[in-house]
């Protein structure tokens, strides 16, 4: 009797604990997927529309892009393709193949 006790308690603790990673995994890959997507939603509108050296700033990518401006700050402050500049354009961004690098 006693020994289904515990077999019951240990195999509860494993199908918690199971089912607990299992979550966390999902949340994860979620998460990734989600900032990949936003991230290249981002870059794509942001390669097109920073030709000529033109800066753009975060609520212009928020609005056009359909996010929020603490979302697309976040998701180029991330991006290796994504440039802040600095000096008398503080606070925009711009795509670093669109961009002349020394007009930061």
């Amino acid at each position: 009797m006693e020994s289904n006790i515990w077999e019951g308690i240990v195999v509860g603790a494993s199908g918690g604990a199971i089912a607990g990673l299992t979550v966390y995994g999902v949340q994860y890959l979620h998460e990734k997927i989600r900032d990949a997507c936003e991230t290249h939603r981002v870059n794509t509108w942001l390669k097109e529309n920073s030709t000529g050296g033109k800066w753009r700033s975060t609520r212009v990518i928020a609005s056009w892009t359909n996010l929020t401006e603490d979302r697309v700050q976040y998701l180029c402050s991330k991006s290796e393709e994504i440039k802040l500049s600095t000096g008398e354009n503080e606070g925009l961004w711009g795509h670093r193949d669109s961009i002349n690098l020394t007009d930061c």
